[in-house]
């Protein structure tokens, strides 16, 4: 099993949510993180005057998916978070050693 993990802009969320009308895609966590990757940063109004925001408010998108099924999941979520510009975000793809689903107690992909 593989975790993705995918950093995107957050009005990106929508697009990424289609996914779940995807048969395979069991499901997805979100939460909300700021960083900062090569880009400078970002210069905004507030109040009046102009401030440096040097950290970016992103959302982190995770999902555990069954080792095949990586190639299709990056395939079909590109398109929907790339802008094209700076700050689009990154994608991670890690191995995951065990799912338990609490509930029942399932192991592995079953879990899923």
């Amino acid at each position: 099993m593989k975790r993705i993990e995918v950093v995107i802009r957050p009005s990106k969320l929508e697009d990424v949510k289609k996914l779940m009308s995807l048969e395979w895609v069991a499901g997805l966590s979100v939460c909300e993180v700021k960083g900062r990757g090569r880009h400078e940063g970002q210069t905004a109004v507030y109040r009046g005057a102009e401030v440096e925001v040097e950290m970016l408010p992103r959302l982190k998108v995770e999902m555990v998916v069954p080792d095949p099924l990586v190639p299709r999941v990056l395939h079909d979520l590109l398109p929907l978070v790339r802008t094209g510009r700076a700050g689009d975000g990154k994608i991670f793809v890690t191995h995951v050693e065990e799912a338990v689903r609490i509930r029942t107690g399932e192991r592995g992909e079953s879990a899923l």
